[in-house]
């Protein structure tokens, strides 16, 4: 810095105001229009136009300089006039300006970075390029999720499917067809290490680009949320190099045309009421049932329930069987646990040599919705359901 001093950094400002058209919209427009993008976010999320003084912070008195120096230009009042659906350009939103003198070196440079793009003065280190900043803006909007035990138990459930295989994650690039419109309520994304749910999409918004954009709210693995756009999710997805799109719960070849890991090509599915004097089954009789998938001739499978934990050492009652053709019984098994798997009750049992045993299959669950499960599996539309416990119905994963 002892070779500049701020007559030729303002210079620099002023090189910044030359006109460099050729036809069609220059690298410079596209930054000037970059860093009123930013500007419009920062309006957005505070409701004003950002001001000078020692209160702000670093991004809002970058963001005040920047905006004073584009209403104060003619080009670039000319080039955002379209974009300006904000009137931030107007006097009537201008804050009082604060002299360049008035700002220390590092506050310049960090402006200059922004406007006038790459140069030997902006290449300090400790100076952080347009990008850097807009990164950690969008990190810093991050907040406590208020209510996040609303969203545990889906983070919970897709870590579940993604172990069983109802659902994968692929990587989120450009050339597999992914853009921004396919961002909406109810996915998953993998960024920066986080799995993120979109929990809801706001009203459709026009870019400055010219764009549709929407405010997003997205919540996070560990408990925070933020409100970013839903064109800096995209961003952000693309640059992570870990960055994923987790599918949507799928049955998988439920209805196979061959075996596949040993799984036989047919299957019946099973419902059991048992007949236990345990205090838990005695109380839920009607409505614990155990949901399970045989090979087999189920009668032979139940035969020997009462020295069986799996059954609760008891015997059961066949309350129900589905037989389903061309099918992949462990996937099957594993989409019906992951349906009712919030309904699950844990019961210990000891075996006949007193070990204590809990079984896995024992669900909460009324027979009409286990009829609706089998036949959303058979016409292929049980994909994003799962069981509400405060409906004793089957829910939209969106829904719930």
């Amino acid at each position: 810095m002892s070779d500049l001093d701020l007559d030729e950094l303002r210079s620099e400002l002023e090189d910044f105001a030359r006109p460099e058209k050729k036809g069609g919209r220059s690298a410079r427009e596209e930054r000037i229009i970059a860093g009123f993008e930013d500007i419009q976010r920062f309006v957005e999320t505070h409701g004003r136009a950002p001001q000078h003084g020692e209160d702000g912070d670093i991004f809002e008195r970058l963001y005040a300089v920047r905006l004073d120096r584009l209403r104060a230009l003619e080009e670039c009042r000319s080039l955002l006039a379209g974009f300006d659906h904000q009137g931030l350009l107007t006097e009537a939103l201008a804050a009082p300006a604060a002299p360049v003198e008035a700002m220390d070196d590092d506050e310049l440079l960090a402006e200059l970075e922004g406007a006038a793009g790459s140069s030997d003065i902006t290449q300090l280190r400790h100076v952080r390029s347009a990008v850097q900043k807009r990164e950690a803006e969008e990190i810093a909007t991050r907040e406590r999720c208020a209510d996040f035990e609303k969203f545990k138990p889906l983070f919970q459930q897709v870590q579940n499917e993604l172990t069983s295989g109802l659902r994968i994650t692929r990587p989120f690039v450009k050339d597999a067809g992914f853009s921004k419109a396919e961002i909406k309520a109810g996915q998953f994304f993998i960024l920066g290490g986080q799995t993120a749910y979109v929990a809801s999409v706001g009203e459709p918004i026009r870019a400055p680009n010219g764009d549709s954009d929407a405010r997003l709210r997205v919540v996070y693995s560990n408990g925070t949320e933020s409100d970013l756009l839903l064109r800096s999710l995209q961003r952000a997805l693309y640059k992570d190099e870990a960055g994923r799109r987790i599918t949507d719960p799928t049955a998988g070849p439920l209805f196979a045309d061959q075996d596949e890991d040993g799984d036989e090509a047919s299957g019946t599915i099973y419902v059991l009421r048992s007949k236990s004097d345990h205090p838990t089954v005695a109380a839920h009789r009607n409505i614990l049932h155990k949901i399970g998938v045989t090979s087999g001739n189920v009668e032979r499978r139940v035969s020997n329930a009462r020295v069986d934990p799996t059954f609760l050492m008891a015997d059961v009652e066949i309350v129900a069987t589905y037989e389903l053709f061309n099918i992949n019984r462990t996937k099957l098994e594993n989409l019906i646990h992951r349906i009712f798997g919030c309904a699950r009750v844990d019961i210990e049992i000891n075996d006949r040599f007193g070990m204590p045993v809990v079984p896995k299959e024992w669900f909460l669950v009324p027979l009409f919705a286990v009829n609706e499960a089998v036949e959303r599996i058979r016409d292929g539309s049980i994909t994003g359901y799962i069981y509400n416990p405060k409906t004793a119905k089957l829910s939209h994963f969106a829904d719930t």
